[in-house]
């Protein structure tokens, strides 16, 4: 199935989490089994020739994307977490999402010097959450070789933010 395709299995909910905003839910796509397997092989397809060490994905869906990925890759999945979920040491990142701010952590531990990691979630809207995670990689001497979402929301021009990095996407909205 192509990103085009795997439309049809993504829920539009309008005015959420505030008015104006059409959040694009992935949990109706992952209710079914060939779209869920559909999405992962897209993953897979993109990175079973590429080397790097590791996996990062960014709580909360991106969590399901890369565990999957991370699994039949047989790579390292690093967790991305808000504040306060992760029990040892962490690194804090800072950023601004299209309808306010939040805060990343990552623990100091999971990220070798020199390793390389492809960042996973399921969403690119303005790109402050993928930015802050590739910042965060980076801090701890990890080299981010590539940025992959399931979805792009392609009018809010989050790819622009991450110009530095390789992202790649496979289901477009171009439009709210």
């Amino acid at each position: 199935m192509t990103g085009e395709e795997l439309k049809k299995y993504i829920r539009n909910v309008p005015d959420f989490p505030k008015k104006g905003i059409i959040f694009r839910d992935i949990t109706t796509l992952l209710l079914k089994p060939l779209s869920f397997h559909s999405s992962i092989n897209l993953f897979l397809e993109e990175f079973k020739d590429k080397h790097f060490d590791k996996i990062a994905s960014i709580e909360a869906r991106g969590f399901v994307l890369g565990g999957a990925l991370a699994e039949t890759l047989e790579k390292g999945l690093i967790l991305v977490r808000k504040p306060g979920k992760l029990p040892a040491a962490v690194e804090k990142q800072s950023y601004e999402l299209e309808y306010g701010s939040d805060t990343l952590e990552i623990h100091r531990d999971a990220v070798n010097k020199d390793e390389r990691i492809v960042v996973i979630d399921d969403l690119l809207a303005t790109g402050g959450t993928a930015l802050s995670t590739c910042h965060l990689i980076e801090q701890l001497g990890g080299k981010v070789v590539s940025v992959a979402f399931l979805i792009e929301l392609s009018f809010l021009n989050g790819r622009d933010k991450l110009r530095d990095y390789p992202v790649v996407s496979f289901v477009k909205y171009a439009k709210e």
